[in-house]
């Protein structure tokens, strides 16, 4: 009796255990469906978190304009008075790479905590959960856009002119910049469902990757030359941030070689002169790995979303 009494209580404790589910019960193709179907709900939470992040401020969507540009007085500052780094223009080179950089950062950071933060929402009521990392890189593209006005307006007061017959990778180029966000942000949220510290360790990641991307140095007169001499000048390019960057410097600051302003007649070289065929090719290739990578990053979410209520 004694072990039949036992035996039941076993079974009990295991029919009570919590079940953990590690395959995705909806099928990508659904799964890309139901984000198309859901439009509308993405577009009121983008609409949402920047309702939200300003909320109480005196300057509002403004904010998104000064930080970035007082970010790039500090650093102009920096490079350009204090270590005098010779480039000429060297706030319009810095700011061509920083909102490349600010869009990918503004959207990782946010969407890694989205699930945790919105677990109410989550547990609740039913919809593609992928959705809420997505709306964080949706706001983002709004910054990013507010501040590409800002460098337009930049080259205006410069009188300076962008690499026109470039102009026209720039999407090709954004295309891939936005899927590169969206796919890393789409994990991040998912790990850190189980993994509470992710939010704080992306947070030194994304210092740290941003110092391995060429925004606040030049990458032919730095890296290239280092990584030419053993023959891995390669190995650079495994950042996929690193050739939008150079994408956007190229159709903004435009001078791939320049006269520095410190030493006597000594050429700068700044960029790649690679011609506008390699610069398509190139960001064309990366949008495909990029294009690919965001299926996984849809496929990687869907096995670990099976766990989040029991884990939220």
């Amino acid at each position: 009796m004694n072990n039949e009494s036992s035996t039941g209580v076993e079974r009990r404790s295991l029919d009570d255990a919590p079940v953990r589910v590690v395959s995705a019960r909806v099928n990508l193709g659904t799964r890309l469906r139901n984000l198309l179907s859901r439009r509308e709900l993405l577009t009121s939470l983008i609409s949402s978190d920047i309702r939200i992040k300003y909320k109480g401020s005196a300057l509002g969507l403004f904010w998104s304009m000064l930080s970035p540009a007082l970010t790039l007085g500090i650093y102009d500052l920096v490079f350009s008075v204090i270590t005098k780094n010779g480039y000429p223009d060297f706030a319009l080179y810095l700011f061509s790479g920083l909102v490349v950089w600010n869009m990918f950062f503004n959207s990782v950071i946010s969407a890694t905590g989205v699930i945790v933060d919105r677990a109410g929402l989550v547990k609740k009521v039913s919809f593609p959960r992928e959705i809420l990392p997505l709306a964080n890189v949706g706001a983002a593209v709004i910054y990013f856009f507010i501040q590409l006005g800002v460098l337009c307006l930049f080259l205006l007061v410069l009188g300076h002119s962008p690499a026109w017959s470039f102009l026209w990778i720039l999407p090709i180029s954004f295309a891939a910049l936005y899927l590169l966000a969206a796919s890393v942000s789409i994990v991040m949220s998912a790990i850190t469902v189980y993994m509470r510290d992710m939010r704080h360790l992306m947070e030194v990641l994304l210092q740290l990757w941003f110092w391995l991307s060429p925004v606040v140095y030049s990458y032919e007169n730095t890296i290239s030359l280092r990584l030419h001499a053993h023959g891995i000048a390669w190995v650079y390019f495994l950042n996929p941030i690193t050739l939008i960057i150079m994408t956007f410097q190229r159709i903004f600051y435009v001078s791939t070689n320049v006269n520095s302003t410190q030493i006597p007649h000594p050429v700068l070289h700044i960029l790649p002169s690679w011609p506008m065929s390699t610069y398509f090719y190139l960001n064309a290739s990366l949008l495909g790995l990029m294009a690919i990578i965001f299926l996984i990053s849809l496929t990687i979410f869907g096995r670990l979303e099976g766990n989040f209520e029991s884990e939220l």
